[in-house]
């Protein structure tokens, strides 16, 4: 047995897994574990680092189940198995957020990949239905043509053909006592409010279930202003409001210093490196990679001063530990301007990817680490497309006793009728 089969079977991997996370084939892992070649440093560390850092947040006697669709690199999900939730289905596409959700996740079922191609059928039973779904136009072609022929039709109808058109057709399968859906604020006034009306419509009218809205903004929680829209529904009316909800308080929460790098911890991979001699106490220091060359720091203040003259907002966003960020996007990969950081006596710095885990969330506390298996450009790319978990947290435990009441209720007359 090699040193690195081993370190596959700490991991409790199957060779297939292992080769998704790390993004080869299983001839590969197969080829490492036989010694015919040595497998890479950086792989051989993500799998010593998922033994450290990994935690199975799976609870063993769950309260509720819920599926994960559109899931990313599972912010929600975190946040529902904070509170004694268990996921049991896992939906994903893009093959580099499938292999951040795997390193970070202990599962006992594989990620589907295009849920459009997966029969509802084959979905487990669920408690909670979470998605964070992407808004698409909604064509009408299809409503028209109905209207032509005579013929009726309803908000599910006029939905076909988009992604959310997939979350309606698990939940009328399936008919979970709750969910949970998440998308940009302003999805309620995308075509002029016909989406939105769209969405509630299907949900309300053509599903039966009883919604509240909200947009929250993150701030509270974390050093970022970033509102989400959030849709919650009950299969029965439990009388649950999100507006009527308390969530923290947007103008106080933390600030940038608190997830910034600083000297005092650990080194990690090419994000900080040692600052002193290795075995000393010294700390570690930032990589000089994340500072801004001195080119692309004068053309953003080029670009910033240009649209400041024509009366436009567009610039930069520079700050210090003491300030709350702007909204952290996919697009941040490309020159860090909506989040730079101040720096003395050189030109400012994007934040590092680890920096963006705990401006998201994933990680609480200095001494948590979420694995990051990925590039630094997909890594951004993945942080600027997630939720704030914290967030999800707080809605999750808000959520909690009325699915766990909806859930007995249903439970109680399934044993009526067996009767």
């Amino acid at each position: 047995m090699t040193n690195f089969r081993e370190l596959r079977e700490l991991n409790a991997l199957c060779v297939d897994d292992t080769a998704e996370l790390l993004g080869v084939s299983a001839k590969t892992i197969y080829r490492w574990e036989n010694a015919e070649v040595e497998p890479k440093k950086a792989f051989v560390q993500l799998l010593q680092d998922r033994l450290k850092y990994k935690k199975d947040f799976r609870d063993p006697h769950p309260d509720f189940t819920f599926i994960d669709l559109f899931a990313g690199i599972g912010g929600m999900r975190r946040g529902f198995e904070a509170v004694g939730g268990r996921c049991v289905f896992t939906s994903e596409w893009d093959e580099y957020a499938k292999r951040t959700y795997r390193a970070n996740f202990t599962d006992d079922h594989h990620i589907a990949g295009d849920i459009t191609q997966v029969d509802a059928a084959d979905i487990p039973k669920h408690d909670v239905l979470l998605a964070g779904f992407p808004c698409q136009p909604f064509s009408i072609a299809g409503v028209s043509k109905k209207n032509s022929l005579g013929r009726a039709h309803g908000f599910m109808d006029k939905a076909q053909g988009t992604l959310f058109f997939d979350v309606l057709r698990i939940l009328k399968h399936h008919r979970p006592a709750a969910f949970l859906l998440e998308n940009v604020k302003n999805l309620k006034s995308h075509n002029k409010g016909d989406t939105f009306a769209t969405i509630k419509g299907a949900l309300e009218n053509d599903l039966g279930y009883k919604i509240s809205c909200r947009v929250i903004d993150g701030k509270g929680y974390v050093p970022q202003h970033r509102e989400r829209l959030f849709i919650v529904g009950f299969r029965e009316d439990c009388g649950f409001d999100l507006n009527a909800l308390e969530f923290a308080d947007r103008n106080n929460g933390p600030v940038l210093g608190e997830i910034l790098h600083n000297e005092n911890e650990d080194p990690e991979g090419h994000y900080t490196m040692e600052a002193a001699r290795p075995g000393t106490n010294a700390g570690c220091k930032l990589n000089e990679k994340y500072t801004l060359t001195d080119n692309l720091w004068a053309y953003l203040q080029n670009y910033a001063a240009k649209h400041k003259a024509a009366g436009n907002g567009f610039g930069f966003g520079l700050n210090g530990p003491e300030d709350k960020a702007r909204t952290l996007s996919a697009r941040y990969y490309k020159d860090g301007s909506e989040i730079l950081i101040r720096q003395e006596g050189k030109n400012p710095r994007r934040l590092t990817p680890r920096e963006c885990a705990r401006l998201m969330g994933f990680d609480s506390d200095r001494n948590s680490r979420m694995l990051i298996p990925v590039s630094d450009t997909r890594a951004y790319k993945q942080f600027g497309n997630s939720v704030v978990v914290p967030v999800i947290e707080d809605i999750a435990r808000h959520m909690k006793s009325s699915i766990l009441t909806q859930v007995r209720m249903q439970n109680v007359s399934k044993k009526i009728a067996a009767e």
